[in-house]
């Protein structure tokens, strides 16, 4: 019935209409292009490999303006799912407009989901276009990682705070995508695999945080959480603390991962950008470790509500992984070098 859900999701229909769009006509330009929608039979095209030709098709097959239109609006579609700059517009609306519960399911499942698929698209369709994407990703991720970061210094709402550092995440996982090889998959996988458990983990500690209204979701109103209840705001400080980076947790190890194969394959300049807007990003995350623990609680703060078993569950399973990840994470990286050799 809230009008800012409403508002959330026309917002995120009308956007994901057109994206949609986008995608499905991309894909019929590369069907033009190569006579085929499967990834080996237009990566054979692309390579030149290809043993039989549809005469219908004849006409367009190898004609490289289908093929650089078509990737272009495949990888637009792909982009608006994972909340890459400049298609990430819809992003902080739909997050703080739809209930919590759905908004953690977004920012972790989606973000995934699209990320797999945006690996597929460029490790196993595209290799052969490499030279062409190579740059516009480069571009892509770096006013990613700035304006996310950037941009979420000057929020005064948790949940739209979380939206913005998404966005910033997503160019931190792309700086992975852009290494071109082996290790940038791996580190991508393990990076999404850390990042999901933290996002539903702090998603979860939002639903906690209540007044008369509903979900207290205004940074003001999360003052003093700490000597109100120690236990949920130190949680929320671990997932804070792994959003920005910090050593033993698994936000390090992921950025670490990634910034490592972005910087071997070639993307020195990239991995700079990247740690210049995590140190941006961890100004934003320690003030509210700040705003928690060392401002007085107002009288009519919000109250913590007692978390029910999935909950208590979702937020156990989120520290667990996340401290895990962080203090012994090779064992986590050699299973994600193991799971990429499904996506290339």
């Amino acid at each position: 019935q809230r009008l800012l859900s409403q508002e959330a999701a026309v917002k995120y229909f009308l956007l994901g209409a057109f994206s949609s769009a986008f995608l499905l006509f991309g894909i019929a330009l590369l069907y033009g292009y190569a006579g085929t929608v499967t990834y080996a039979g237009i990566a054979d095209v692309v390579d030149g490999t290809v043993k039989t030709v549809d005469p219908a098709l004849a006409g367009t097959m190898g004609n490289d303006a289908l093929l650089l239109i078509g990737g272009a609006m495949v990888l637009m579609g792909l982009l608006f799912k994972v909340g890459a700059v400049p298609f990430h517009m819809w992003t902080p609306d739909v997050y703080q407009g739809a209930p919590t519960p759905v908004t953690g399911f977004m920012a972790a499942a989606t973000k995934v989901a699209g990320f797999g698929a945006l690996l597929r698209l460029l490790y196993v369709v595209l290799p052969g276009l490499r030279w062409d994407w190579r740059p516009v990703m480069w571009g892509v991720a770096i006013v990613t990682m700035l304006i996310g970061a950037i941009v979420a210094v000057t929020q005064t709402d948790v949940k739209r705070l979380l939206a913005y550092s998404s966005i910033a995440h997503a160019g931190f996982i792309l700086a992975g995508v852009i290494a071109v090889t082996p290790d940038g998959v791996s580190s991508v996988l393990f990076y999404l695999a850390a990042y999901s458990f933290v996002t539903l983990g702090a998603f979860a500690v939002v639903t906690l945080v209540r007044d008369a209204g509903g979900e207290a979701t205004a940074l003001a109103k999360w003052a003093g959480l700490g000597r109100r209840s120690p236990l949920v705001a130190a949680v929320f400080a671990v997932f804070l603390l792994a959003f920005a980076g910090i050593p033993l947790t698994s936000g390090f190890a992921g950025k670490f991962a990634v910034f490592k194969a972005a910087a071997e394959g070639g993307a020195g300049a990239l991995v700079v950008v990247g740690v210049l807007s995590s140190a941006i990003a961890a100004f934003f995350y320690i003030r509210v470790i700040v705003l928690m623990f060392f401002s007085e609680p107002t009288p009519e703060g919000p109250t913590v509500a007692v978390p029910s078993a999935l909950t208590s569950t979702a937020i156990a399973a989120g520290v667990v992984v996340t401290i895990a990840l962080g203090v012994a994470p090779q064992y986590f990286l050699d299973l994600a070098g193991q799971a990429g050799t499904f996506i290339r």
